[in-house]
C-alpha cells in the first residue's frame, strides 16, 4: 500500500487476567470485521492485518490470504506504488492524514478506482507502521462521466433553442441565450449586464410592466403576456412572454423570461380581423339596402362561424400535423394538473423527440420530412387514450400529456410507441423507421406545474439518448441535482473574482539541455468557503458559457504579469510566463490590445508573456484565428499550441500559425515506459516540430524514465511532478532562489 512501515494494531500477547482489555479487543475487532470500508495495517510493506472488506474490495476470499502480503501488488505497477509512497510521505511523517484517489488493481488483475486515507501509527517512529483506509469507488467515477455529459446536452438546448431565454436579476441581464440576442438584434454578449429598460419602447412602458408581472413572480406565481418590445434599430417586436422566478423562496436569485416573436402571427391576425370587419359591414350594407335574401344572410353567417372556428384551430393546432399545439397544450395541461390536485390522482408528462430526424431532411428533403411528421403524428394519436394530448412542440419534438397515468401506466405508454415506432412508414417511395428517445415526468413527484414537469421530462429524455436512443426514461433526483449544481456554480462565479476567491499557483519548465529553470505556468485555482476546492475542470466550462472567462481571464494575465515584474524586481530572472488562454477569449476582437496594455502597464517586454492556445481556437473560424495570432506575433507575443495532438489537429493550419512552441499532452508522456505507440507519437511531434522550426514541452513528466526518453529525443522542456508540483509565489520564489 505504501512504502511506511507498519506495526499491529494491539499486541498478540494478551493477558487472560486482563477482562477489559479483552473485551475492548473484541470490540475493537467487531469494528473492523462490520467496517464498510476497508481497513488494513501494514508495516515494512507487508500486510499485518485486515478486515474482511479489504480482502472483499481486492477479490479475496479472506482477510487470512493477504497476512504478509506485499503492498505493492495492490497497485497497477511499481511506478504507482512509488509515486503513493513520495506523495504521502510528507504528509504522514508530519503527523497528518493522507487522502488521495486513485486506480487500485484487483486479484484478478482489473483496475478500479478507490479513495484511500492513511496515517501513521508513531509520526515519531515510523516502523510502527501505518493504517489504510479503502473505499471502492469504481462505479460513482462512472456515473460521474454520465453526468457531465447530460449536463453539456443541457447546455446545448439552451444555446439553440427556437426561443429566447433571459435571465434577470434585479431587472438586470444576467445570462440570455443567442436567439434572444438575435431577435433584438444585439451581437452576442452586447446585452451582458444590461438593464431590461434597454429594450423597452419608453420608461413608462417598462415601468408598468414591472408593476404587472413582479407582484406575482415574489408569490411564487407565473407571469404570462405579450409585450411589446424594441430593438437595437428601434424597430418593435410583440413578443409573448412567460416568466417566473428562479426559486421563490429566494427572489433575489432573479427570475427567467421565455421569449417568443409573434410579430408577424398578430399582423395576420390583424389583417384577419379587417378581413372580417370588412365581412361585417358589407353584411349590414346588404342588410340596409334589402337586396339579399334571408338565405344569403344565413350563409353570410355560416361563412363567419367557419372562419372563427378556423382562426380558433390556426390559434391551438399545428398547421402540418393537426395535433394540439403549445398554446391547447398549456390550456389543457392547466385543467389537468388542477383536476389532479382535486383528486389525488396521477398524471404523466412524456417528452419524445425522433432520433436523427434531421437525416431524413438533409438527404431525402423537407418534403418527405414534413409527410414522415405527419404520419407520425398519426400513429402517436392511435396508441393514446382520447383523453389524452399529444403535442407537436415543433420540428421533431412532441409531449404527451397523460392524465391519471401513474409510472406504470407511463411505462405501459411507452412501451406501446416503441412497438408501434418498429413498423416502417411508407413515404412515396421510401420506406422509413424512425425510433423515438422519451423522457417521463410525473406529477406531483417531479413539478407541481406543467413548466416544472415538461422541463424534467426533457432532461429524462436526454437522459435516454445517452443510454443508446430508442428507449425511455424517468426523471430522478440526480438529474435535477446535476442542474442545480450547474446553477450553484454559476450563481457563485459571478462574485468569486470581486471577493478573491481565485489563487494562481506555478509549475516550473526546466530546459532540458542546462536543467534550469526557464519559466513557470501560471495555472488557475478557485477555493469557495462553501463549497471548498473545485476543480477548473468543472468550473471553467461554466465560466466560458455564462461569459465569466472573460474578466477571470483577464486578472490571471495582470496577476500572472504582475507576479513574474515582481520576482524580476527581487533578482530572480525567469524567461517568460506561460498562461493558458480559453477559446472564448482568444475570440475576442480586442484581445491583441488588451495584452499589449496589460504588458504596459506591468513594464515587461512581450516576449516575456507565453499565450498557451488549444487546437480548438481555429475550429470555427480559421481565417480570424490566424489573423489574431499574427497580430500577436506582430506585437512580439510568442504562443504555445497546448495538448498538442488531442484536439482538432489540423497540419495544413498548424504550418500557417506563427506558432513557436508544441506542447506535448502528459496522456502521450504517461506511458513512454511502457507503450510503444507513445514512444513513436512522441517521437514524431519531436521530429515534425524541429523540422518546423518550433520548440516542444513534454507535460506531465513524472519519472527518471520519462526524462530520459525526452532529453533523447530532442524534446526541449519539460513540466511536471518529477521536477515539482504547482506552487504559490511565495514558495515558488524560494526554489527559484535555490
Amino acid at each position: 500500500m505504501s512504502f511506511l512501515h507498519d506495526a499491529p494494531v494491539f499486541s498478540e500477547v494478551i493477558d487472560p487476567v486482563d477482562a477489559p482489555l479483552q473485551r475492548a479487543l473484541r470490540e475493537q475487532q467487531v469494528l473492523l470485521d462490520s467496517a464498510g470500508a476497508g481497513i488494513v495495517f501494514i508495516r515494512k510493506r507487508r500486510v499485518v492485518r485486515c478486515n474482511p472488506r479489504y480482502a472483499e474490495i481486492f477479490g479475496y476470499r479472506s482477510q487470512n490470504e493477504l497476512v504478509g502480503y506485499n503492498s505493492e501488488g495492490f497497485h497497477p505497477h511499481r511506478a504507482a506504488f512509488q509515486e503513493l509512497g513520495r506523495a504521502a510521505y510528507p504528509v504522514l511523517s508530519g503527523g497528518q492524514t493522507y487522502r488521495t484517489e486513485r486506480t487500485m488493481r484487483r486479484r484478478d488483475g482489473a483496475l478500479f478506482w478507490a479513495r484511500l486515507t492513511g496515517s501513521l501509527i508513531n509520526p515519531q517512529d515510523t516502523s510502527e507502521g501505518s493504517i489504510w483506509i479503502i473505499d471502492d469507488i469504481d462505479d460513482q467515477r462512472s456515473a460521474q462521466a454520465l453526468l457531465d455529459a447530460a449536463l453539456w446536452e443541457k447546455q446545448a438546448l439552451f444555446d439553440n433553442a427556437m426561443v429566447g431565454i433571459v435571465f434577470l436579476r434585479e431587472r438586470r441581464l444576467t445570462r440570455c441565450n443567442q436567439h434572444f440576442e438575435q431577435m433584438l438584434g444585439y451581437s452576442p454578449g452586447e446585452l451582458l449586464g444590461s438593464l431590461s429598460r434597454r429594450w423597452y419602447t419608453s420608461d413608462a412602458e417598462w415601468e408598468h410592466v414591472g408593476q404587472r408581472c413582479y407582484g406575482p413572480l415574489s408569490q411564487g406565481l407565473s407571469f404570462e403576456g405579450e409585450l411589446t418590445l424594441r430593438k437595437k434599430d428601434g424597430s418593435i417586436v410583440v413578443c409573448e412572454v412567460r416568466s417566473k422566478a428562479v426559486d421563490p423562496a429566494h427572489p433575489q436569485r432573479g427570475t427567467v423570461w421565455i421569449t417568443m416573436d409573434i410579430t408577424e402571427r398578430q399582423r395576420s391576425q390583424a389583417a384577419l380581423a379587417r378581413v372580417h370587419e370588412e365581412l361585417e359591414q358589407l353584411v349590414l350594407e346588404r342588410t340596409r339596402q334589402l337586396s339579399e335574401t334571408v338565405d344569403n344572410l344565413h350563409r353570410e353567417i355560416n361563412d363567419r362561424r367557419q372562419d372563427q372556428e378556423r382562426i380558433y384551430w390556426l390559434a391551438h393546432y399545428d398547421a402540418l400535423t393537426g395535433l394540439p399545439n403549445r398554446a391547447l397544450l398549456a390550456e389543457r395541461s392547466q385543467h389537468a394538473i388542477h383536476a389532479a390536485q382535486q383528486s389525488q390522482t396521477p398524471l404523466a408528462v412524456i417528452f419524445l423527440d425522433l432520433d436523427h430526424f434531421k437525416h431524413v431532411n438533409d438527404s431525402l428533403g423537407h418534403r418527405v420530412g414534413d409527410a414522415l411528421l405527419v404520419a407520425i403524428a398519426k400513429r402517436l394519436r392511435s396508441v393514446v387514450r382520447d383523453k389524452d394530448t399529444v403535442c407537436r412542440l415543433g420540428g421533431d419534438e412532441f409531449i404527451l400529456l397523460l392524465p391519471g397515468a401513474n409510472a406504470r401506466g407511463a411505462a405501459r405508454v411507452a412501451d406501446k410507441l416503441l412497438q408501434a415506432s418498429r413498423l416502417p412508414y411508407q413515404i412515396d417511395h421510401h420506406e422509413l423507421t424512425m425510433a423515438p428517445s422519451m423522457g417521463i415526468a410525473l406529477f406531483p413527484d417531479d413539478g407541481a406545474d406543467f413548466d416544472t414537469l415538461s422541463q424534467c421530462a426533457d432532461v429524462a429524455m436526454y437522459r435516454a439518448k445517452l443510454d443508446g436512443r430508442n428507449t425511455y426514461s424517468f426523471f430522478t433526483p440526480q438529474m435535477r441535482a446535476l442542474s442545480v449544481r450547474a446553477l450553484q456554480l454559476e450563481n457563485a462565479l459571478r462574485r468569486a473574482l470581486e471577493r478573491g476567491q481565485f489563487t494562481l499557483v506555478y509549475q516550473p519548465q526546466i530546459c532540458l539541455d542546462s536543467g534550469v529553470i526557464t519559466g513557470v505556468e501560471a495555472l488557475l485555482r478557485w477555493h469557495h468557503p462553501e463549497l471548498g476546492p473545485i476543480a477548473p475542470s468543472e468550473f471553467i466550462p461554466i465560466a466560458e458559457d455564462c461569459g465569466q472567462i472573460l474578466p477571470i481571464g483577464e486578472w490571471v494575465l495582470r496577476t500572472a504579469l504582475a507576479q513574474l515584474q515582481a520576482w524580476r524586481g527581487q533578482g530572480v530572472e525567469l524567461k517568460t510566463m506561460a498562461v493558458n488562454l480559453s477559446a472564448v477569449q482568444f475570440r475576442q476582437p480586442q484581445l491583441p490590445e488588451l495584452i499589449t496594455r496589460i504588458l504596459e502597464e506591468t513594464g515587461l517586454p512581450a516576449d516575456s508573456l507565453e499565450l498557451e492556445l488549444t487546437e480548438g481556437v481555429a475550429v470555427d473560424d480559421p481565417r480570424a484565428a490566424i489573423d489574431t495570432m499574427d497580430r500577436l506575433h506582430a506585437r512580439g507575443v510568442r504562443m504555445s499550441m497546448d495538448d498538442f495532438g488531442t484536439g482538432y489537429s489540423s497540419l495544413s493550419q498548424l504550418k500557417r500559425f506563427p506558432i513557436y512552441k508544441l506542447k506535448i499532452d502528459q496522456s502521450f508522456v504517461r506511458d513512454l515506459g511502457e507503450d510503444n505507440n507513445d514512444r513513436a507519437i512522441v517521437s514524431a511531434i519531436i521530429r515534425m516540430a524541429q523540422a518546423l522550426g518550433m520548440q516542444t514541452t513534454a507535460e506531465g513528466v513524472e519519472t527518471h524514465e520519462q526524462l530520459s526518453f525526452l532529453r533523447e529525443q530532442g524534446c526541449t522542456e519539460a513540466q511536471g511532478y518529477y521536477h515539482g508540483r504547482p506552487l504559490p509565489a511565495a514558495q515558488l520564489l524560494e526554489r527559484l532562489r535555490r
